[in-house]
């Protein structure tokens, strides 16, 4: 009895090894305790608030450990700052206050994700002999909830967005756990109404949400993981050891790893969240389907890129200022994203890289308004050559992404370009054909339009509940038949 308890003990504390993901088996006994508690209170709405805020909290711990503090202050700081720019009548207290809290905010960040990186910059430059912070850990999920407490200042101190009057109603928008870890970045004007709302799940709701997990999952556990833990982990991690063509396939395999990794523990967020009653902002539509990279950027990580260009882009001058401003605010802000990934030269240079194709882009599409080019007429044709060069630009700048160094990066791109062997590839799909079929079935299911997918989950909401439940069951099993023999921790989770 006394090791049970024990036992039980150790499972609710935080495990380094083992943290706490949707992806996880513990997670499904997790969550329906959740939803037994949250059925008994959501009618309530102070109890539920607390109830939600504590969950997440607590959900936020089992991950991250320790780290749960973090989101504690910046949410006392940020309470406080927007309260006193609120009351503040005086322009200059009032700009003085949101500079506060931008430099708080961050400043936490930057201190965690980029000393190091800047003190190797400056040993490098000076030749000095700056100590490293040892073990300096980037807490999980410091990238989105800082965003999501700027924007909330910002609008607060714009006037768009009176702050909150309880301090738990603000810490529950800041730790709400289906969004907390990975995104998507939350708007307080989009997801506090809906706090105060007594939560109501229709049938249409309740399939979308068990679609978008089951989708979530499917993408994760039965796409993601196995491309990455079969082929693309340790492609990656020599690219010199192999040909051109196992290396390219490899960067085929790393976009669609990358994009149901993100966009599947996107979906189960957003399905979760509908399962209680609120709507969290949608954050992909079929990126690799884009026809050109300004439109990927509305498709890809939707709230990053809109977050972006709402309190980055647009307050640097937009395009309010003449073309090359235009283009240099495009430029500084993707070079900013990418440094927002990571404290990494690769990610400074893919975000360039972003960069200089959107403000060529916008040359492209003023070149076409100015001449008037009669592209409608072959837009078919155009569509598809638009299509496959963008697919393969994103491509070429997701080597910058995942190789560890920018020496790797070349090194691929080296093996790529003069170290092709075609002759390897039917020895390539002999040893990797179960690679070569999830690959292909993960493109085909992104090619399937918008419109049927939406049709799909309208069916799904008109399904009985055991049918529902048998549907939700399969999916699990699938997943559990594909399940890698190591955890494979998301993508987005170091970021």
């Amino acid at each position: 009895m006394g090791i049970s308890i024990k036992r039980f003990f150790e499972e609710l504390a935080y495990d380094e090894k083992n943290p706490l993901l949707f992806n996880s088996g513990f997670f499904l006994v997790f969550f329906a305790f959740f939803l037994l508690v949250y059925l008994v209170l959501h009618k309530r709405e102070l109890l539920r608030i607390y109830f939600l805020t504590a969950f997440s909290l607590y959900f936020f711990y089992k991950a991250c450990g320790h780290y749960v503090v973090f989101i504690l202050i910046a949410g006392v700081v940020d309470y406080c700052i927007s309260h006193l720019i609120c009351r503040q009548a005086n322009p200059a207290k009032k700009k003085f206050l949101l500079v506060l809290s931008i430099t708080l905010n961050l400043g936490l960040l930057f201190y965690f994700k980029y000393t190091n990186f800047f003190i190797g910059i400056i040993n490098d430059v000076s030749a000095s002999k700056i100590p490293l912070i040892v073990k300096l850990g980037v807490p999980v999920g410091i990238s989105f909830y800082t965003f999501e407490n700027l924007s909330y200042t910002v609008d607060v101190y714009r006037g768009t967005f009176k702050p909150v009057n309880r301090f738990i109603d603000y810490l529950f928008f800041l730790s709400f756990f289906p969004k907390l870890m990975m995104g998507p970045i939350v708007r307080a004007a989009d997801f506090i109404p809906q706090m105060y709302k007594k939560p109501f799940v229709n049938d249409e709701q309740l399939g979308e949400g068990l679609y978008l997990i089951c989708a979530g999952v499917i993408k994760k556990m039965v796409i993601s993981d196995f491309l990455n833990a079969n082929y693309v982990m340790f492609v990656f991690d020599d690219p010199s050891k192999h040909t051109g063509i196992e290396c390219l396939f490899a960067v085929y395999c790393y976009a669609m790893v990358i994009y149901c990794d993100f966009s599947g523990y996107s979906d189960m967020a957003r399905g979760i969240a509908k399962w209680i009653g609120f709507d969290v902002n949608i954050n992909f539509l079929s990126p690799y389907q884009s026809s050109n990279i300004t439109e990927f950027w509305r498709r890809w990580h939707i709230s990053l890129s809109t977050w972006l260009k709402d309190y980055l882009y647009i307050p640097l001058g937009g395009s309010r200022r003449g073309k090359f401003n235009t283009y240099k605010n495009l430029f500084i802000t993707m070079l900013l994203g990418g440094l927002w990934h990571g404290a990494s030269w690769n990610f400074i240079f893919w975000g360039a890289m972003h960069g200089i194709a959107l403000a060529l882009d916008k040359v492209r599409m003023a070149v076409v308004k100015l001449l008037k080019l009669p592209f409608s007429v072959h837009g078919g044709v155009f569509k598809i050559l638009g299509v496959v060069f963008t697919f393969h630009f994103v491509c070429f700048c997701w080597i910058f992404f995942r190789c560890n160094t920018f020496h790797d990066s070349w090194a691929m791109l080296q093996q790529i370009f003069f170290n092709f062997r075609p002759d390897v590839a039917e020895g390539l799909l002999d040893n990797y054909r179960n690679v070569f079929l999830v690959l292909v079935l993960a493109f085909a299911l992104h090619a399937i339009p918008l419109r049927a997918e939406s049709r799909f989950q309208h069916f799904i909401s008109k399904l009985s509940l055991p049918v529902m439940t048998g549907y939700f069951l399969v999916c699990i099993y699938i997943a559990i038949q594909f399940k890698q023999a190591h955890a494979i921790k998301p993508v987005y989770l170091q970021f």
